[in-house]
């Protein structure tokens, strides 16, 4: 098909890593405890269990590849692939762009809703309808305009067959209440097999509005599991219980920025702390995760969050932590080409400025590696492309591909 493009040349910059410890591209830092973490933590916390942070370093044994196929993509949020391997990535401005599978051709999409793009805000993420094949039906989230304030809301559209246009938009959930902010919106998408959404929501950061990731008469702080139409998914676990919203899958998250399934199904969530307890967490149906009662992390003042506790009866430990911070964003489950990769999380980092990998067994984290630090760039989402190798945008408007060589 044809359609309107504009050409970005190809950077010709490709950076071709070996496994020699030498080599200063692939030097990977460690700590005194063979962790890939060097710095102190916010905290004197102690972990619930061994193995939920600082684990130890592992280091990809075969060589790769990587390059950036553009460098000026804005500000893109959210990265997946279109049926026929082009890149559908969005951008916090308010749009998408359909992006060739070498990176040269970049065609703008119209006809989106007005974002409230400040702060954190803006287009975020997008997921294909399961049908997409036949129907060119998208999902994406935003944060929207409302009442005296904005929320994350997600959006359903029909894209034209050149792909330059949206049409019949529809806003099909919003995650009320409006709060007057520029943080911690969430969100990411992701379809189960059933073809049901998942849909992650941030507290939107402020003292006033993170007592609500506890309450369940609101949709700010949680997983939600809806329909196509934005109606609660059916068996989930709060349906029909007094006090809680319908939609709710799971509960007290902070601001979940990642959001995959593994091949066996099961829903991971990546979320950031504050000063420390980034986490990893396997979602639950019906489980609480403790934000912003429990937490690894401290308040940016240098209080403790709350009574300063990190376990608390009723509330769920995440599979894995961080203190300091390393800001994960997107997350994808690699399945590609690189055979000792299968399987692995892999995370974009913001304020880390590396790609971080995560090797879990039997879901629990058993090593941690720090991918592409020399790159010094804040990696918003990953994607384990179609073609077998490993995505990235970043918020400098760069699309990196690492490939096996």
């Amino acid at each position: 098909m044809k359609f309107s493009q504009f050409y970005i040349p190809v950077l010709s910059l490709s950076l071709f890593l070996t496994s020699c410890k030498k080599n200063p591209v692939r030097a990977q830092q460690t700590g005194s405890d063979g962790s890939v973490e060097t710095e102190k933590p916010n905290s004197d916390y102690r972990p619930a269990f061994k193995g939920q942070t600082r684990i130890k370093a592992v280091k990809t044994s075969a060589a790769y590849k990587v390059e950036i196929l553009n460098k000026d993509l804005g500000r893109p949020w959210g990265i997946i692939n279109l049926p026929d391997g082009k890149f559908l990535i969005t951008d916090k401005k308010g749009h998408m762009n359909v992006v060739s599978t070498d990176g040269k051709q970049v065609s703008k999409i119209e006809g989106f809703p007005r974002v409230d793009s400040k702060g954190q805000g803006g287009m975020l993420d997008v997921a294909l309808d399961p049908d997409f094949k036949t129907n060119n039906i998208i999902y994406f989230s935003f944060s929207e305009p409302f009442g005296k304030g904005n929320l994350t809301s997600v959006a359903k559209g029909k894209l034209s067959a050149d792909l330059k246009n949206i049409s019949d938009v529809k806003v099909i959930f919003r995650a009320e209440p409006s709060y007057d902010g520029d943080k911690h919106y969430g969100s990411r998408l992701v379809f189960d097999k059933e073809g049901f959404l998942f849909v992650s929501t941030g507290e939107r950061s402020d003292k006033v509005t993170r007592v609500y990731a506890q309450k369940t008469d609101n949709y700010l702080g949680k997983i939600l599991k809806i329909t196509k139409e934005g109606k609660p998914a059916p068996g989930n676990p709060f349906t029909g219980k007094e006090g809680y919203k319908p939609e709710i899958y799971a509960y007290g998250i902070r601001n979940p920025q990642g959001l995959a399934m593994d091949a066996n199904g099961n829903l991971w969530d990546v979320e950031m702390g504050p000063r420390g307890g980034d986490e990893i967490n396997l979602i639950l149906p019906g489980k609480n995760y403790g934000w912003g009662d429990v937490t690894y992390g401290i308040e940016y003042s240098g209080q403790k969050v709350g009574e300063g506790i990190t376990q608390k009866e009723g509330t769920e430990q995440p599979v894995y932590y961080w203190d300091p911070v390393i800001s994960p964003s997107g997350v994808a489950f690699y399945t590609g080409n690189m055979e000792e990769w299968k399987g692995n999380l892999f995370i974009g980092c913001l304020s880390g400025e590396h790609i971080n990998r995560i090797v879990m067994k039997d879901n629990k984290v058993i090593g941690e590696e720090r991918l592409l630090t020399d790159q010094k760039e804040r990696f918003r989402d990953v994607l384990d492309g179609m073609d077998g190798n490993l995505y990235a945008v970043t918020d400098s408007g760069k699309l990196y591909k690492i490939s096996k060589k």
